[in-house]
């Protein structure tokens, strides 16, 4: 596979192990809780699936031809928690990484160079992949670590679980060297 090949199956895999995390999270919560916020400065589950969910769209719709920040994107209306139930949270969360799916699935590894904008900065196609690669997986980290906090019961660990990487390392290095993508294991557990 060639490296600009690899590149858009790794970065494919990284979104839908991200994504797949904030799912695992939001399952352990009841849905109330997904609209629980501590204080005003705080955002709620629902709100930062709404903010992300506002950014794919805007980034991922016509992503090589139009400019990442939409005219008809609202950013300050998706910090107002208007969802009601856990149903529309997960609509509009399926929405966004939909969008984002759909975009790197046309992509073709000789488009990596082209120039995208957003808010009129230029980014090669790699670098806008690389900075939502960053954004997302920070906002499902909130929603990880708020998901934490607010559930009742004992909390199914998504990663390795708490005193037991002696047995994650042991169970690694018992296995034959080999080259493949981190979250080919990751997902396997997720799902």
């Amino acid at each position: 596979m060639k490296t600009d090949e690899s590149y858009i199956e790794s970065v494919k895999k990284q979104f839908l192990y991200y994504k797949m995390l904030g799912e695992k999270a939001i399952e352990q919560l009841e849905p109330e809780q997904l609209f629980v916020s501590v204080n005003e400065d705080t955002n709620s589950i629902a709100t930062i699936i709404k903010h992300i969910s506002g950014n794919m769209l805007s980034r991922w719709t016509d992503f090589l031809t139009s400019d990442g920040e939409k005219e008809w994107r609202n950013r300050d209306s998706e910090f107002e928690n208007d969802l009601q139930s856990k149903e529309e949270v997960l609509e509009i969360w399926s929405k966004g990484w939909d969008c984002l799916e759909n975009a790197l699935n046309s992509l073709k590894p000789e488009q990596l160079s082209d120039i995208i904008y957003i808010r009129n900065e230029g980014h090669t196609v790699i670098e806008a992949i690389n900075r939502q690669l960053a954004h997302y997986p920070y906002h499902v980290g909130q929603i990880v670590f708020y998901a934490k906090q607010l559930k009742k019961s004992s909390w199914e660990s998504l990663s390795i679980p708490k005193n037991k990487s002696g047995n994650y390392n042991a169970e690694k290095f018992a296995k034959e060297k080999e080259i493949k993508n981190f979250t080919d294991d990751e997902l396997k557990k997720l799902q």
